[in-house]
């Protein structure tokens, strides 16, 4: 079953003054989420990196030491800025959360680049496929509460579904149903664009699956068809909306006040506008994809991507969500390990990217992470938790040119005392029409 989440509201009292937005915030541990229950051990991959020493984990300066913190909180933002402005990206907002829970949250640059506003703490981005997380908890606590069994056929639950009767359950998690990538198939970019505003329903998004990769079980490729036809199922067994029982399992019990279902919610904070480019020089401007709808980047490309990538967050909720989840606060045990284990299983099948039941296990610099990216056109993210460090970074960016791996790599080298190479980055197997 899943755990209890208990929110216990306190006060926190912040060391040192603010310097302002511009600087960033470095906040004390947040003692507002406090759970009931003591927090699983991370579980190996199936080539574990080499761990950290403990001399040489991350930590904040020590308390009172205002200098220092300072000194850190100004790194951090000072790293933000330069890569941003490197890599020409309209607007971006960065979280780490240290070990023990203490908070640094930067923004830099625009979230609308012709009204000149700029991103705040509170502005929302599009996270893409890092919404298959969320999903793939929900799927796991509905098999944990014998709604469903993963090594089900899919159709069990939802009969009329246009794949093949022997597709599981854990198939379409892990991607290895051989099913199609309906963002892939030639002249659905041109049909999204043909009318940003216009909603698109699961039917008209599968009606773009194309034939199958390989046969059920057979291989590994990644497919935001597997995740759209699993939020089907998920709404069938549990009863309710997706975006209903993301809200009650998990955003409102973990206090992610800013993060919304676009395909059924509005936004509660201001949105970052998605933007593309003519094509990759830097000095090319940034093309507004707004439809006026307020949904980010648009509303017909998250609505055709639906439960496998129509999420918008901030990074804090974001990095808030990936610390209480990998860290073994949201899920029961037995079901975090299946939920990691599972990527043994798809290594096997050569997965491009290791993968298990809706995470990326990667190594980076050395430490085992667990997380996952996400891009739409005109959104790229990324979240990363480091379970040897007990670290947390999230960096959501307003555009899908530049990888924003490559920040989490520079503020991952200032936050951890470690030689740090660069982040590999993760090739386009998310929800990523071509701009």
């Amino acid at each position: 079953m899943r755990r209890a989440l208990v929110v216990a509201v306190a006060i926190a009292v912040v060391v040192g003054a603010s310097i302002g937005l511009n600087l960033g915030r470095l906040q004390p541990a947040n003692p507002a989420l406090a759970f009931a229950t003591p927090s699983a051990s991370p579980v190996p991959s199936a080539a574990a990196s080499p761990q950290a020493s403990p001399s040489a984990l991350p930590s904040l300066p020590a308390p009172g030491d205002l200098k220092a913190a300072v000194r850190l909180r100004s790194d951090l933002q000072a790293s933000l800025d330069k890569l941003r402005a490197r890599d020409a990206i309209p607007g971006v907002s960065a979280t780490v959360i240290f070990p023990d829970g203490s908070t640094w949250l930067g923004v830099s640059g625009l979230a609308n680049v012709a009204a000149k506003t700029p991103v705040t703490p509170e502005t929302a981005f599009a996270v893409g496929s890092i919404s298959k997380t969320f999903l793939a908890v929900l799927v796991l606590d509905l098999a944990a509460d014998g709604k469903l069994r993963l090594d089900a056929p899919a159709r069990e639950y939802v009969p009329t579904l246009p794949i093949a009767s022997t597709i599981t359950i854990r198939q379409l998690l892990d991607h290895t149903s051989g099913v199609y990538d309906f963002f892939f198939k030639p002249g659905i970019d041109k049909a999204l664009r043909a009318d940003r505003s216009a909603i698109w329903t699961p039917a008209r998004s599968l009606g773009y699956v194309g034939k199958p990769y390989f046969k059920p079980g057979l291989g590994w490729h990644y497919s935001n068809t597997n995740y759209l036809v699993l939020g089907l199922i998920a709404e069938k067994v549990g009863g309710a909306s997706v975006a209903r029982q993301l809200r009650d399992r998990y955003l409102e019990p973990l206090g992610l006040a800013e993060t919304v279902y676009e395909v059924a919610e509005k936004p509660r904070s201001a949105v970052a506008h998605g933007y593309r480019f003519a094509g990759s020089k830097k000095t090319l401007p940034p093309i507004d994809l707004a439809d006026g709808t307020g949904v980010t980047p648009f509303r017909s490309v998250v609505t055709a991507a639906g439960a496998a990538g129509s999420i918008a967050s901030t990074s804090s909720d974001i990095a808030r969500w990936a610390h209480a989840l990998y860290g073994g606060q949201v899920l029961d045990q037995a079901s975090l390990e299946l939920m990691i284990g599972d990527a043994k299983a798809t290594a096997l099948l050569k997965a491009r990217v290791p993968y298990g039941l809706g995470v990326q296990e990667v190594t980076i610099s050395g430490l085992r992470t667990l997380g996952h990216s996400g891009r739409l056109l005109g959104s790229q993210a990324v979240v990363r938790y480091f379970p040897d460090a007990g670290l947390t970074i999230a960096v959501l960016t307003n555009q899908n040119r530049a990888d924003p791996s490559r920040i989490l790599g520079e503020l991952l080298r200032i936050a951890v005392p470690l030689p740090v190479t660069p982040v590999p980055p993760v090739a386009c197997t998310v929800a990523c029409p071509a701009p």
